[in-house]
C-alpha cells in the first residue's frame, strides 16, 4: 500500500501539490491533467525521487524521506524519455547495471537478463549499441531496465509520449501483461480504460477519484 498523508510539494516560491491525502491499493491506477496540474510530480512523490515540503509518502510503512533506498527496491519508475534511464552502451551491460549494485550473482544477472531480453523479442539485441535502438525498443529496456530489479509496484510517467503509433501499442501491450501493479500518468486515455482507478489533477489538487469510465469523461469535460 502507498499511503500518501497530507501532502504539499513546493519549489522555491511555487506551490505544485496541495494537500493530498490519498491511499493508493488498486492493481492498475491512472494519474491525468494538464501540463502544470502536477501530475508528473506526484509520480516522482512515490518512489521518492521527490520528497514532499510537507506531509508523508509511506509505502508499505517505509517514509520516502526515511527509507529512499528501501522503497526504491518496491517501487520503480520508467521515465517519459527513455534516454534519460538508460546509461550503459550496450543493451545487456544495461540490464545488468541495476543488478549488479543489488549484488545479485552473475549467474542470476545471466538468467534474468535471458528472460527479459526474451520476453520482448530483443535477444538478437543483447550486444547492440543501446542508442541506435528505435523509440519503441528504448521504452522497453528502460521498463526492462526496471523489470529486472523485481519492484512490487511500476510507477510510469508518460512512457508513450515521445512514440509513434505501432511502438505506442507495443509498449501499452507491454504495459497490460506487467505482474506488477502500475501507476500510470498519461495524456493517452485509451491506456487506461482498463484501469481499476483514475486521479484527476488540477492547479495540484486531485479533482477526480473515480473509475476510468467516470474520470475519462469529466476530464474530457474539463480539457474543453
Amino acid at each position: 500500500m502507498i499511503d500518501i498523508r497530507d501532502v504539499s510539494l513546493s519549489f522555491d516560491t511555487r506551490t505544485v501539490l496541495r494537500g493530498i491525502s490519498l491511499s493508493l491499493t488498486e492493481r492498475r491506477i491512472a494519474i491525468l491533467g494538464a501540463n502544470g496540474s502536477g501530475k508528473s510530480s506526484f509520480a516522482r512523490l512515490l518512489n521518492g525521487l521527490l520528497l514532499p515540503s510537507r506531509g508523508q509518502v509511506l509505502v508499505d510503512g517505509l517514509d520516502t524521506r526515511k527509507d529512499g533506498k528501501a522503497v526504491r527496491r518496491k517501487v520503480g519508475f520508467v521515465f517519459q524519455n527513455p534516454d534519460n534511464q538508460i546509461v550503459f552502451p550496450v543493451v545487456e551491460e544495461d540490464l545488468a547495471f541495476g543488478m549488479k549494485n543489488l549484488d545479485f550473482s552473475k549467474d542470476e544477472i545471466r538468467r534474468k537478463t535471458d528472460e527479459i531480453l526474451a520476453r520482448y523479442d530483443m535477444t538478437d539485441l543483447r550486444d547492440y549499441p543501446a542508442h541506435l535502438l528505435s523509440g519503441g525498443q528504448k521504452q522497453l529496456l528502460a521498463i526492462s531496465g526496471v523489470l529486472v530489479m523485481e519492484p512490487e509496484v511500476i510507477v510510469m510517467d508518460e512512457p508513450t509520449t515521445l512514440l509513434d503509433l505501432r511502438n505506442t501499442r507495443r509498449v501499452a501491450a507491454a504495459i497490460d501483461a506487467l505482474d506488477q501493479r502500475v501507476i500510470l500518468a498519461t495524456h493517452d486515455l485509451r491506456l487506461i480504460e482498463r484501469f481499476d482507478r483514475a486521479l484527476v489533477f488540477d492547479e495540484g489538487r486531485v479533482v477526480i477519484d473515480d473509475t476510468p469510465a467516470a474520470a475519462i469523461p469529466a476530464y474530457e469535460q474539463m480539457m474543453a
